[in-house]
């Protein structure tokens, strides 16, 4: 049984021009208040989005300019809101989700209802569920475990809906979803099943979003450029190559060489590029126009999300579910984000960007940009963290501080989850929303991404 609650504290979230993060109330009553500082629209540049993204959004979401303004806004706000809550539930938590045209109504689960109280003062409706978070994500990976050998294409997409408090499995048959539900030992009220005969592919077939050739032979797209050390490139989805490849740009000039590459399991690498190149932090928008990335705080579900690729270009659609597992024919990627963005062939490894944050490279999916389709992506968090790499942004990154001694210490360039402590100028801050560490993010500049304890 699902029970919401709704208060005073629940209403619409920040519009464009009220942007006072800095007033949100604690929750609870020997919380801090967080410092003055900027809001988490303005820290991840959410007030300030690019024509190219607001006429993709009102194209593909039915928005009006002024409804996608708001709306950038809103889901800025609404995740440092949702990661307070996140951090002061701890094991009660049971996922967080925006809805509404402007996504002004932020949802915050618990397994609690005495937290219905404290929920309603972070600014957010409550919903009290039977199950957290942690357990339905056991539930989870107990089907993921399950899932092997010639029957793992009959039940391809497996994640959990915070939103209905269950896990869901999309299967080609009941029968096939009853066959792995009782192989895991999961419990049967726990799962939803979705029949439906798609079966995701990878999409096979440098600006993020731009066209790539690996080997002379086959087409990906551009993820986004990155650093490591001196090292200019880019990232992108690991079945477009393989470490060593060689690869080409859109003009067909050589590029680079893949360093790094991981299929399944992942679907991740990057690619080094020769003095030629110049990584920027644009990825291609609509009409060839530039989307400046800021940086690569982790979207909420229900918030919107737009795509670059080779093949289709740019489309929008919004983020379903994180932590999906997908099983293609080549074997089962853990990890991707679900979207209802429309993608095909060639557009693999391109850009997913909501707002001006980096979200990931596009892995795979089903259907086509003619009659809709389902996407799955690779979130680019862990991709930087597994290569120890540097995503290239807009944001200044002159007088980046040293990190302090020990692993407690804050860095830029580094990937930290929500719920992270770390140390910074002596006092202990914990992350509210996934990201990499950009220079000017210091944790006591930025209420948005830091919560001082």
């Amino acid at each position: 049984m699902v029970h919401r609650y709704a208060g005073a504290g629940c209403a619409a979230l920040t519009v464009l021009g009220t942007l006072a993060l800095a007033g949100l109330p604690a929750t609870a009553a020997d919380d801090p208040v967080p410092a003055p500082g900027p809001s988490a629209a303005r820290t991840l540049g959410a007030d300030r989005p690019s024509t190219t993204l607001l006429r993709a959004m009102r194209r593909d979401l039915g928005l009006t300019a002024a409804q996608a303004r708001t709306r950038l806004v809103n889901e800025a706000e609404a995740g440092t809101r949702a990661g307070r809550l996140q951090n002061s539930l701890g094991k009660r938590f049971a996922g967080a989700w925006v809805k509404g045209p402007t996504s002004a109504d932020l949802t915050v689960a618990t397994t609690d209802a005495a937290d219905v109280a404290a929920i309603r003062a972070g600014g957010a409706e409550a919903s009290v569920v039977e199950r957290g978070l942690a357990d339905l994500t056991a539930a989870k990976e107990k089907l993921d475990r399950a899932t092997s050998g010639a029957k793992a294409l009959d039940t391809p997409v497996r994640y959990v809906d915070v939103r209905t408090n269950r896990v869901t499995l999309q299967a080609t048959s009941r029968a096939a979803a009853d066959a792995l539900v009782a192989a895991a030992g999961v419990d049967r009220a726990l799962v939803d099943v979705r029949v439906s005969p798609d079966r995701p592919r990878p999409l096979h077939d440098v600006r993020g979003g731009d066209a790539y050739y690996i080997d002379d032979q086959a087409r990906c797209s551009v993820g986004f450029s990155v650093t490591k050390a001196d090292q200019q490139g880019f990232v992108s989805a690991g079945h477009c190559g393989k470490a060593g490849a060689r690869t080409t740009g859109f003009n067909k000039v050589a590029q680079g060489t893949f360093q790094g590459s991981v299929f399944p399991g992942h679907d991740m690498s990057w690619v080094a590029v020769t003095s030629d190149w110049t990584a920027t932090p644009n990825v291609k928008g609509e009409g060839e126009q530039n989307v400046e990335i800021a940086g690569s705080v982790q979207a909420l579900v229900g918030a919107a999300i737009c795509r670059s690729g080779s093949t289709t270009g740019w489309h929008c659609g919004t983020v379903e579910e994180h932590g999906t597992s997908v099983t293609y024919a080549e074997g089962t990627v853990d990890g991707v984000t679900r979207t209802t963005v429309c993608a095909e062939p060639g557009d693999s490894g391109g850009s997913y960007v909501s707002g001006a944050q980096a979200q990931g490279v596009t892995s795979g999916g089903s259907g086509d940009c003619t009659s809709g389709g389902t996407t799955f992506y690779q979130p680019v968090n862990p991709l930087l963290g597994e290569y120890g790499l540097t995503l290239r942004t807009g944001t200044a990154q002159d007088g980046t501080p040293t990190a302090q001694e020990g692993q407690d210490g804050w860095s830029a360039g580094r990937v930290y989850d929500t719920g992270t402590r770390v140390k910074y100028d002596g006092v202990t801050y914990q992350c509210l929303q996934a990201h990499q560490a950009q220079g000017a993010w210091q944790p006591a500049l930025t209420p948005a991404l830091w919560q001082r304890l």
